[in-house]
């Protein structure tokens, strides 16, 4: 065939421009030990156009070690690829941006007018911190009965992002009552509870190190927050209705956020 003969041409041409070092004569030794320890080979094996076969991938094979020939042979065959070696790969481009609450168990995002249509009571908004960045609903099972809101301010004035939450400001809210009497045996050695007046009603501060507190839910059961530990927290009941204010906040921030919503 043409092409095999000027393959064979090329191949012969370019094995004479390696420079291959001294091999000894080793094929006497290597079918000495092929004889005594493996079965014949296939006799398949032992047909021409197989063995030209074999010859022709193992010069290639060869061939390719060497880089001139590598380009040879690319250029012949028509068969192009580029590799480039780089100090420092780039940097992986960054996730689009997520929702604030997101990572934080809130329920589903929605809108504030959206909210206030799913659940039975008015939804307070502090008018010191204006309109919410987000809104979540977290309906039941996972929320309590009636479901729970919470809105979340990223950034305001004065007031330090949290490291637990990640934003500024959260209010959540769910029908239901705060039962002091775990207070006690979950708050532990580094965090302080005070009782305080919170927009006219009972209420207490909860500051220090992060915790986990217990409400009553509109049906009587008692719910952990335990997806979400707590930073500075001022809790209260308006009417049967437990407003949770929580962030890296003063106390007299939280109970002027507190004053403030309608």
């Amino acid at each position: 065939m043409p092409e095999l003969t000027e393959l064979e041409a090329r191949l012969t041409r370019l094995g004479a421009e390696l420079d291959w070092p001294v091999t000894p004569d080793l094929a006497p030794r290597i079918r000495s030990r092929i004889a005594t320890q493996r079965p014949a080979p296939p006799r398949w094996f032992s047909k021409p156009w197989a063995l030209a076969a074999a010859a022709v991938i193992l010069a290639l094979a060869a061939l390719l070690a060497y880089a001139p020939a590598r380009d040879t042979i690319a250029g012949w065959i028509n068969v192009h690829a580029l590799i480039e070696r780089v100090q420092r790969l780039p940097a992986p481009s960054p996730h689009p941006p997520a929702p604030l609450g997101k990572r934080l168990g809130l329920g589903g995002q929605t809108t504030l007018k959206a909210a206030a249509g799913a659940v039975k009571w008015h939804v307070l908004v502090p008018a010191s911190l204006g309109p919410p960045d987000e809104v979540y609903l977290q309906p039941s099972p996972d929320g309590p009965p009636q479901g729970e809101v919470t809105l979340v301010y990223s950034l305001r004035p004065g007031i330090p992002t949290s490291g637990q939450t990640g934003v500024a400001v959260l209010v959540t809210e769910a029908r239901g009552a705060i039962d002091a009497n775990f207070f006690g045996k979950l708050l532990g050695p580094g965090t302080t509870l005070e009782d305080v007046t919170a927009a006219g009603h009972p209420g207490y501060w909860i500051a220090g190190k992060p915790h986990v507190f217990f409400l009553v839910d509109a049906e009587g059961n008692i719910r952990d927050e335990t997806l979400r530990l707590a930073t500075n927290t001022l809790l209260f009941d308006d009417g049967g209705t437990v407003v949770r204010i929580e962030g890296d906040l003063t106390r007299a921030q939280a109970l002027e956020i507190a004053a403030s919503l309608h």
